[in-house]
C-alpha cells in the first residue's frame, strides 16, 4: 500500500477474481478492484488507505497509512550530504560557522527534531557537543540524518531534541557543560552481550544425527574429520559409522558419547565461521569435555583421550550398576520415599504435576 501511494496507483485486488454475491455492491461507494486504478494526488485533501490483518487467533489490527505532502519530500533531500557529513564528522573546530540555510523548511512538516551524538567517553561526547553548537544555524534535517548515516554508534550516547537553532544551541551548551534539562537525554548504550554455548550430555542423541550437515556444511565435515582422527586409536569402528548405524552400540555409552563429543565441537566450528563466537562455554556431564576443548583448555587429541576413555570406563565398570531419578518433591519427601519403598518405578499423578520414584539407588550425585 506504501507504493501504491508512492506510484499513484491502485492495484487489483489479489486472489479475487469475482466480487463475493453476499454483499450488495450497488450500494456504497466500495467495489473489488479487478485491474489497476488510477490513484493521482490532489493537493485538497490526502490520499488514505486503511491495512487490516485478522490473524488466525483472533487477534485484529488496523492501521491508517496518508500520503506526505509536497513539504516533507523536499525536507527529505534538504541538504547536501557533503556539506552536513563533513561538518559533523570532522573532530576539528572551525573558526567561523557555516553560514545558516533554510531552516524553517523542514521544521514546517516536523516541529520537534533529533540531533544524536555518540563518543568513546563522556569527555568526548561533551567536546562534540561543544563542536556541534557551532552549526546550530544549518539545515537541521541535513544534520540530524548525517549524525545518523556518518557517525559511529559508540558507548557514551545523547539526543538533543529542538525546534529550532537556539533551542538546538541551547540543548548543546547544556550538554557540553555535562547538564540534561528538557530536551536534553545522555546515557550509556548497553554494551553487545555475546553468546555462550552450552554443551548437554548424553540423552538428546539419535541415529543420523548431524548426516546432513556432514554433506551439506565443509566447515562441520572438515571438523568433525578432524574429531575422527583424534578418536580413531579408541574407536572399534569409524566415527562416521557409528554416527550413521544405530544398529550397533545402542545406549552403550563408548559409543554415543564419542560422537556427541563429536558433533558438538563440529557444530562450534560451524557457528564459529558464521561469526557466532561465544563468550564462555559450560557443559553437563561429558558436555564438559566439549566445552574444554572449545575454551582452549584442551587440545582437540587430548580431549578425545578423555571423553573416549571415560565413557570406556562407564561402559565397562559402572554401567548397570546405579540409576537416576527426577524427584519434584522435597529433599526430604525424597529421602523418605528412597527408604521406605522397595523396587524401581515412577507415577505421574493426574491430579498434580508430580513425578516420584521409590528405589534404593546405589550412587548419588547431587
Amino acid at each position: 500500500m506504501v507504493m501504491a501511494l508512492r506510484n499513484e496507483q491502485l492495484p487489483p485486488t489479489l486472489h479475487a477474481t469475482e466480487p463475493t454475491p453476499h454483499v450488495d455492491w450497488s450500494k456504497g461507494q466500495v467495489r473489488l478492484l479487478s485491474d489497476p486504478v488510477a490513484w493521482p494526488h490532489d493537493p485538497e485533501r490526502p490520499r488514505r488507505a486503511g491495512v487490516s490483518s485478522f490473524s488466525i487467533s483472533g487477534t485484529n489490527a488496523h492501521i491508517l497509512l496518508e500520503s506526505a505532502d509536497a513539504a516533507a519530500a523536499e525536507a527529505e533531500g534538504a541538504g547536501t550530504d557533503d556539506e552536513t557529513d563533513d561538518a559533523v564528522g570532522t573532530a576539528t573546530t572551525s573558526d567561523t560557522a557555516p553560514a545558516a540555510s533554510a531552516f524553517a523548511a523542514p521544521h514546517s512538516v516536523l516541529p520537534v527534531l533529533p540531533w544524536i551524538l555518540s563518543a568513546r567517553t563522556a569527555e568526548a561526547l561533551r567536546g562534540q557537543a561543544e563542536r556541534l553548537a557551532a552549526y546550530a544555524d544549518q539545515e537541521a534535517a541535513g544534520v540530524a540524518r548525517s549524525l545518523v548515516v556518518s557517525r559511529a554508534a559508540l558507548e557514551h550516547r545523547a539526543v538533543v531534541l529542538a525546534s529550532g537553532p537556539e533551542d538546538f544551541r541551547r540543548g548543546l551548551d547544556a550538554l557540553t557543560r555535562g547538564e540534561t534539562p528538557a530536551g536534553v537525554v545522555r546515557g550509556m548504550a548497553r554494551t553487545r552481550i555475546a553468546p555462550v554455548f552450552v554443551f548437554p550430555g548424553q540423552g538428546p542423541q539419535w541415529v543420523g544425527m548431524a548426516d546432513e550437515l556432514l554433506v551439506s556444511s565443509p566447515v562441520f565435515a572438515a571438523r568433525f574429520a578432524a574429531c575422527a582422527d583424534a578418536l580413531a586409536p579408541f574407536l572399534e569402528r569409524p566415527l562416521v559409522e557409528l554416527l550413521r548405524d544405530g544398529s550397533e552400540g545402542g545406549g552403550r555409552p563408548d559409543v554415543i558419547q564419542p560422537v556427541l563429543w563429536a558433533v558438538m565441537v563440529s557444530l562450534s566450528a560451524l557457528w564459529g565461521a558464521a561469526g557466532v563466537v561465544p563468550a564462555a562455554v559450560v557443559g553437563h556431564s561429558q558436555g564438559e569435555i566439549a566445552a574444554a576443548v572449545v575454551a582452549g583448555a584442551l587440545s582437540l587429541e587430548d580431549d578425545a583421550r578423555v571423553v573416549a576413555l571415560r565413557a570406556r570406563a562407564i561402559a565397562e565398570e559402572l554401567a548397570g550398576l546405579g540409576g537416576m531419578v527426577s524427584l519434584a518433591v522435597p529433599e526430604s519427601r525424597a529421602a523418605q520415599l528412597v527408604v521406605e519403598r522397595a523396587g524401581f518405578r515412577w507415577r505421574l499423578s493426574t491430579v498434580r504435576p508430580r513425578r516420584w520414584c521409590r528405589g534404593m539407588p546405589t550412587r548419588w550425585t547431587r
